[in-house]
Order: C-alpha cells, then structure tokens, then sequence
C-alpha cells in the first residue's frame, strides 16, 4: 500500500474476537492505521483493549451509544458488535460522517439490510462489509478463472462448508449464536461469506433458491443416559461424548479466547474450570435452548441457467471450504488452499496451491484495501462494498424462507 500523510484513525465498537482481528493491522502498520477509541462492554475486554492500542480514557466508552454523544473525532468505526447490535451503531456512525467498517452480517433483518445500503448512499461514505473471502488469494484467483474463460462457458458450482464437529458446538450449540431468533440464522451467520463469494465469483445475480435443513442431533431426545444438564456436573457419558465441554475447553484447552483468560498462566486451568460450571459454554449440547440447523443445502439457480449447490455441514472432521467448478471446456477442484484445473481437451492440469492466515488470507487484506478507500475517500476502491454484498444477505433470506416454507422462492435484488 501507497504510504499516506497520517494514518487513517478508527474506534473499535465491540473489543471481542473480530474487534482484536482487524484492531492488531494497526498494531502492525501503526503508519497506516490508529485506533483512537473503543467501546466495550465487558470490563476486562475493554481494559485490556485499550492498553494495547494505548487509548485515552476519555474514548472509552461502555456502549456504543455513548460514543455518538461525542462529536466526531475518529475517521472510522470498526463495528464487530453481536450481530443484532449491528444496525444502530451504523446508522448512528453515517449520521455523523464516520466510515464503516462493519462486520458481516450486515443486519439480521433484511429491512435493516436495506434501510443501511440507503443511508450509505446518501452518506457518501465507505462502507465495507467484512466478507473477507473475496480477499482470499485462492477466491481471487479462482474468479480470475471462471470469469476469464479458462474452463469455458461456467456451467455450475458445487461448494462445501465444513463447519466441523467442535466448531459447531462451540458457536451454534453453546456460544453467541445458538439461537437464531435471538441472534442471526446460520446461513447468514455462518456463510454469508459462502453466498457472497459464490455471488462474486459468479458474475451473474441469483434468481430462485430452494433450501432445506434442520436441526437433527442436538436436541434433548438425543442426550445419552447418564448425562446432566451440565459437564461438570458428574455426567456419567462426559469420557466417551465427542463434544464433552471438559474435554474441548479444559482438557485440549481449544478455543479458550472466549473466556478472556486471567494473563496470569496459572490461574488460567481453575479459571477455565469455572467458566464450565457458570455459563453456556459448560452445559451439555443436548440440553441447550438451540435452534440452528446442524446441516443445510441451498439450491441456487443464477442468470443464464448457472446452477450452485450449496452444503453446510457440522458433522465433519475438518474445516476449509471445498469447491468444485464445472465448465464446458474444463473442470475446477479446490479446498480453499489449493486447487487442481483441468481441460477437456488434452487432459492437461494446472495445481496452484498458497497457505495465508485466517479466512484464506483475507481478513488484513480487507483491512489494507478498506483504509486505502477511506484515505482517498473512495468507495470504489473497495472490493467488498455494501452494493455488492447486500445481494448475498437477500440470497440468504430468500433460503431460509425456502427452508421454512418448503418452497422455492425467488431472490428480490435491491
């Protein structure tokens, strides 16, 4: 990137998991970016926020309301809030002239969905939408194929997302987002990305969907005998249950950020212990109030009779989205790291293979290319506009109607 008089400066609305992602570009490229303010909740997180982004105590706030009874004085937000308190901080942000980093899903409603992409263009301001997969080098390139011609005229797409067994209980069973009339469906909450990419790499809008799923393991019918309503609580199957809570969080000691560990080591185990006895995190997925869909398939029809196949899957082994491409003159196989073309004609393959960071390699890249566009003040630059990603969200709407209704609905664009 192009270096800049000043860097671009930003408040960080939400200091969890996303807010840290896109927070530490700053840490990195402190000549590009500056996080001036943060809004958090929970004490600890805020704390710890704003010492490692060295962040005056008069910008830190509790909610982000109260950083909009402040005048302006930041470039940008970064909103990374829960998914339903994405839609007030960003209106409230446009009002006052800020740019928008704003994580995905735009907005749980398709209203509000709306009602932000109006407000945006009557801002005149950047809005990025963190659908980071369209920064993937493997996405990129995989678009740069389809739409260049190299397998022909593109006939359709069969693309696999593998949550994976502990992903899914962690997020969609016990975390922020087991329940989707509190919160967000998982098809927007979990692959907005997939709908958007296969959008982008497409080229063409989606016209109709047809989607089907459920909820079919985690569910109170299918608790084992012997269990309890909690881990920790003497559950007599906890040795031998795959989504054991002891096991995950305290024995493996996997996705443990989600407790905001005391940086003291040897408090962190008895810590862990007693997040197990206290919150969501330790109680049994077969006795949660969940309702998400453990597996969902959305049909896609796209303009010029383009068909998709979309699957989401919680009961695997591994992450990491497969794809598969299929033209008229030659075929695409990938797994989100590599990938293999092939040409009818003459049998010949290509391999192109790259390992990044997370998302494929995406997440600071959307940061780079969102701070470029704020420093020249040009929505254009950007690669994942609030245009362009709203259509996903729509997509995603029109499936879970379908999933609900056992119709096939069509896709209303904006």
């Amino acid at each position: 990137m192009e270096k800049f008089d000043k860097p671009v400066t930003a408040i960080t609305i939400g200091a969890g998991n996303r807010g840290n992602v896109y927070g530490n570009y700053a840490l990195k490229f402190p000549d590009q970016f500056d996080i001036v303010g943060v809004a958090e909740p929970v004490a600890v997180r805020n704390e710890r926020y704003a010492k490692k982004h060295d962040i005056a105590d008069n910008n830190r706030f509790r909610t982000w309301e109260d950083v909009f009874e402040r005048p302006k004085f930041a470039d940008a937000v970064i909103i990374s809030t829960p998914d339903n308190l994405h839609y007030g901080p960003c209106m409230a942000a446009l009002k006052l002239g800020y740019h928008v980093l704003l994580e995905k899903p735009i907005s749980p409603s398709e209203k509000e969905c709306r009602d932000i992409l109006e407000a945006t263009k009557k801002s005149g301001k950047v809005v990025a939408v963190c659908h980071v997969l369209r920064y993937a080098p493997y996405f990129v390139r995989l678009r740069e194929l389809i739409q260049g011609g190299t397998i022909g005229e593109l006939v359709s797409i069969q693309h696999l997302e593998p949550i994976e067994r502990i992903h899914m209980s962690h997020s969609y069973v016990r975390g922020n987002w087991h329940n989707s009339k509190a919160t967000t469906p998982i098809i927007l909450a979990k692959s907005s990305h997939d709908l958007d990419i296969l959008r982008w790499m497409i080229g063409k809008p989606c016209e109709s969907v047809q989607a089907f799923g459920d909820l079919k393991w985690f569910r109170k019918e299918n608790a084992p005998e012997g269990s309890t309503e909690r881990c920790t609580g003497g559950c007599k199957v906890e040795p031998v249950c795959p989504y054991s809570a002891l096991m995950i969080y305290y024995r493996n000691r996997l996705r443990n950020y989600v407790f905001d560990l005391p940086e003291d080591k040897d408090k962190q185990a008895a810590f862990v212990l007693e997040q197990l006895k206290t919150t969501n995190y330790g109680r049994c997925v077969y006795r949660m109030d969940n309702d998400q869909p453990d597996h969902y398939i959305v049909n896609m029809l796209f303009r010029d009779g383009v068909t998709v196949s979309f699957s989401m899957e919680a009961f695997t082994s591994y992450e990491g989205r497969r794809t598969r491409v299929m033209g008229s003159h030659g075929d695409i196989t990938g797994d989100m790291t590599e990938f293999t073309i092939t040409r009818f004609l003459d049998g010949k393959q290509e391999h192109w293979k790259e390992t990044t960071d997370a998302h494929g390699g995406g997440d600071w890249r959307l940061a780079a290319n969102f701070i470029e566009a704020v420093a020249k003040n040009d929505p254009s630059l950007l690669t994942s506009t609030i245009d362009a990603s709203i259509e996903s969200h729509l997509i995603g709407f029109a499936a879970e109607k379908s999933r609900q209704q056992g119709k096939v609905m069509q896709v209303e664009c904006c």
